[in-house]
């Protein structure tokens, strides 16, 4: 089975677009973002469309990096990193240092919000990010819609785990 940097490593530009935008997506919950914040985006590359106006549209949408109060800090940080990172054209060797950062980014954003560290928030971190990888490896769109439906999982999770901190700090 290949590891994640091998996966990354592989795969085309349609495959890293898809894997750092499912990684952000999967944190928009530390944002107080709309669960459909980056469907522009998903559009745009299911439809093979060049997406410079659509990631206009979704930063105009979404708090940008000197927005107070969003989030848990350090994450939320990380989170509009990914975002103001994303780059405006969807191929070049810009595209896979984006998507593997995002890749980092949000592993060390569900380390942080697992109580164990390296615990199920991170493994289950980790194994979706494979899995979407593992979808879009010679696939069409869907691959792509699976892969969408796997980042809405870990995005319902991590919005689960947000709500349950800020209950706890009430």
């Amino acid at each position: 089975m290949p590891s994640l940097v091998e996966l990354i490593a592989q795969a085309d530009e349609r495959g890293l677009a898809a894997s750092g935008l499912a990684c952000l997506d999967r944190c928009l919950p530390l944002l107080d973002a709309p669960d459909d914040a980056l469907r522009p985006l998903w559009a745009s590359l299911a439809e093979g469309e060049c997406w410079r106006v659509p990631l206009g549209l979704v930063r105009d949408a979404l708090p940008g990096p000197a927005a107070p109060g969003h989030g848990s800090g350090d994450a939320a940080a990380l989170a509009l990193r990914m975002l103001a990172a994303v780059p405006a054209e969807r191929s070049g060797p810009g595209l896979r240092e984006w998507a593997d950062a995002c890749s980092a980014a949000a592993l060390q954003i569900h380390r942080g919000l697992d109580v164990a560290g390296d615990g199920p928030l991170a493994a289950g971190e980790l194994q979706r990010q494979i899995r979407v990888l593992e979808l879009l490896a010679g696939r069409g769109v869907g691959g792509l819609r699976q892969a969408v439906d796997v980042s809405t999982e870990g995005r319902r999770i991590v919005r689960a785990v947000v709500s349950r901190r800020a209950r706890g700090r009430v």
